[in-house]
Formats: structure tokens, C-alpha cells, sequence
């Protein structure tokens, strides 16, 4: 077909054909003897793909990269859209903080008038710190090397150090302290292998879920495809606001510092309905005195190795983190159940 026939097909100009042929995501051979392009029905799939992605904010490079790979046989066109999502709720939750930071300041300013830089200035340092925080997370683990491995890595049993003591039952405390009831929708923040929100959904409650790591993502889906699973963090929920009537989530806070926890907890109050529940097992000291006791007790009896390990990773200061709730409108409860892992339970008020 020619450019005219396919711009109508397409429902676009034939210009912009031009600009993406110019951008070498079109390659339509000329006909001989005329010169004139002649599209294929393949031309009509890659035109059509280019101007779904360009819809949904893709860069031209970024397309460019995503139609080399398909066409090389490697990813896939559902990876690069759930990218995409993960990318566009991360700049809305951004421009939300964004938002609410402004509105802030004019009130502050009608309050107090314009007098008083200072305090505004408070207010922007603080608005910065947050975006730094949610900008900073590395994967230094590699959840996706891990994924393979994890569900084993997760319940073997071991001598010493074991912060995952008792693997099942923490998760089976969790599923009874948060009590999903059918026709309930609950959300399993950093799902992993799915092992949490197959226990959820066993109760008869619409489960969804998302992580990080799409290999993670790739096997929460093989072993529960009634799950709906996205790509996400924890620091933009790729969810709308007020959807949930329980967050759950086990063993991945820990992964984060103490000022990415917040952003995460004002997430999870930012998805759930009014009187909302909250959810969390996950390895903490019950507050600073209680960390400082236990790792001078390791280092008392020559545990150096599991004092490094305790110090990789961000165990909770479980005194901040009920404080946090609290400040976000929770009123939270909690309890130890292992050496490591306390279990914080918190509804909406």
C-alpha cells in the first residue's frame, strides 16, 4: 500500500509517517521503477505499536530500542508497557508530592504572610529529601537472580542466623491478623514468588500484587495466574488511589531505609479505602536500645559475620515505624514472632 492508503488506515497523517520513517522506526521498500514507499502489513504492526507506545509517553529512543529487541527475539512488548506504567505512576506520585508540597506553601503564606522565606524553604528541603529518597533505592540484591532460587532460599532449614525463621508461619500470622473476607480486595506489596497473596486469595478475597523485579513478577504469575500482578515499587504503587481494602506485605520493607519505609507507608495509605487495613511482617528491633543489645550480644560472642549481615540490610526501628503509621492516620498495633521478625497490624481511623 501507499503512504496515503496507510495514513488513512492508521487514522494519522502521512507527515507523520514521514517523521517516523526519518526516525528509522519504518522501513518501507520503494517500488520499482515509481520510488514510491510501498507498506507492508508488517510496516502497518510497527506503525501501529510505534503509536500505541508514543500514547503512552515512550521516547522515540526508547521505542527504537523495544522494536530492535522484538525484532532480534529478545524481551517482549508486555515487559516494555508494564515499564512504561511503572514509569508514568512514578512521575504521578512525584507530581503529587509535587502538588501537595504547593499547596503547603500558599497556606503557610496566607497564614503568615510573605514575610517569611525561611519557612517555605523548610518546606521545599523537605519536599527534596523525600524525592532523593524515592530517587536513591539500588536493587543490591538482585531479586532477579534471586528469583529462581528464592521459595527454597525462604524455608530451608538452618542452623545459626536465619531471619526467615519459621517462614510459613509468619506468613500464616499475617493472613489471620489481616482476616480477607470473600469479595474483599487486598494488595501484596512486593509480592515476590507470590507466597503471601496465594494465602490471601485461599480466603477468598480478589488479590493483586506487584514488585520490582520482573522475574519475580514472572514467577508470582506461573504459580497463581489468578493474580493480578504489576510492575511497581514501592515508592509509586501502580494502583489509583482508594482501591484496596487491605495491603499486606512480608519480608521486603527491610530492603528499604528508614525515610523510604515512610514513602512507602503513605503509599499504602493512599490505596486503601476508608478504615483500611495494614499488614506488615518484616525483620525490625523493636527500637534503638533493642538493636544496640543484640548486636553487642553478637559481637560478645564473636558473631561478626551476622552483625554484617544484619547491618546490609535496613531491619525497622519498629518504635519509628508505629510512629510513622500513627502520623499517617493509623491507629497500629504489633508483636514479636520471631528472633527477627514482629508483625505491625493498623487500620485507618
Amino acid at each position: 500500500m501507499h503512504i496515503k492508503e496507510m495514513a488513512r488506515r492508521l487514522q494519522i497523517t502521512p507527515r507523520a509517517i514521514r517523521f517516523y520513517e526519518e526516525k528509522g522506526l519504518v522501513t518501507p521498500k520503494k517500488a520499482d521503477g515509481s520510488g514510491y514507499r510501498q507498506f507492508t502489513e508488517e510496516d502497518v504492526w510497527r506503525l501501529q505499536t510505534v503509536i500505541t507506545l508514543r500514547e503512552v509517553g515512550m521516547s522515540i529512543e526508547d521505542i527504537r530500542q523495544l522494536l530492535r529487541q522484538l525484532d532480534e527475539g529478545e524481551g517482549g512488548l508486555l515487559h516494555y508497557l508494564e515499564l512504561q506504567l511503572s514509569f508514568v505512576y512514578d512521575r504521578w506520585v512525584e507530581l503529587s508530592k509535587v502538588i501537595h508540597t504547593t499547596e503547603a506553601m500558599i497556606e503557610r503564606v496566607k497564614r503568615d504572610g510573605e514575610s517569611d522565606p525561611a519557612s517555605l524553604f523548610e518546606l521545599a528541603e523537605a519536599s527534596k529529601r523525600l524525592r532523593l529518597a524515592r530517587s536513591n533505592w539500588v536493587d543490591r540484591w538482585n531479586f532477579n537472580q534471586l528469583a529462581a532460587d528464592y521459595d527454597q532460599m525462604v524455608t530451608e532449614s538452618r542452623e545459626g542466623f536465619n531471619p526467615h525463621e519459621r517462614y510459613e508461619q509468619v506468613l500464616d500470622a499475617l493472613v489471620e491478623k489481616v482476616a480477607p473476607q470473600p469479595g474483599e480486595t487486598g494488595l501484596d506489596a512486593g509480592t515476590g514468588t507470590r507466597n503471601l497473596a496465594r494465602r490471601l486469595r485461599e480466603r477468598g478475597a480478589t488479590i493483586c500484587a506487584f514488585d520490582q523485579s520482573p522475574e519475580m513478577l514472572k514467577r508470582c504469575r506461573q504459580k497463581n495466574p489468578g493474580v493480578e500482578a504489576k510492575l511497581g515499587t514501592f515508592f509509586a504503587f501502580p494502583f489509583l488511589e482508594s482501591r484496596f481494602d487491605f495491603v499486606a506485605t512480608s519480608y521486603a520493607l527491610h530492603h528499604l531505609t528508614d525515610e523510604q519505609k515512610v514513602l512507602a507507608l503513605a503509599e499504602c495509605r493512599r490505596v486503601l479505602k476508608p478504615a483500611g487495613r495494614l499488614a506488615i511482617a518484616d525483620l525490625m528491633f523493636t527500637d534503638a536500645d533493642h538493636r544496640a543489645q543484640h548486636l553487642e550480644a553478637l559481637r560478645q560472642s564473636g558473631q561478626t559475620d551476622v552483625i554484617e549481615r544484619i547491618e546490609y540490610e535496613y531491619y525497622a526501628d519498629r518504635s519509628r515505624l508505629l510512629a510513622a503509621l500513627e502520623e499517617l492516620g493509623f491507629q497500629p498495633e504489633a508483636e514479636q514472632l520471631t528472633t527477627y521478625v514482629h508483625l505491625v497490624f493498623a487500620r485507618l481511623t
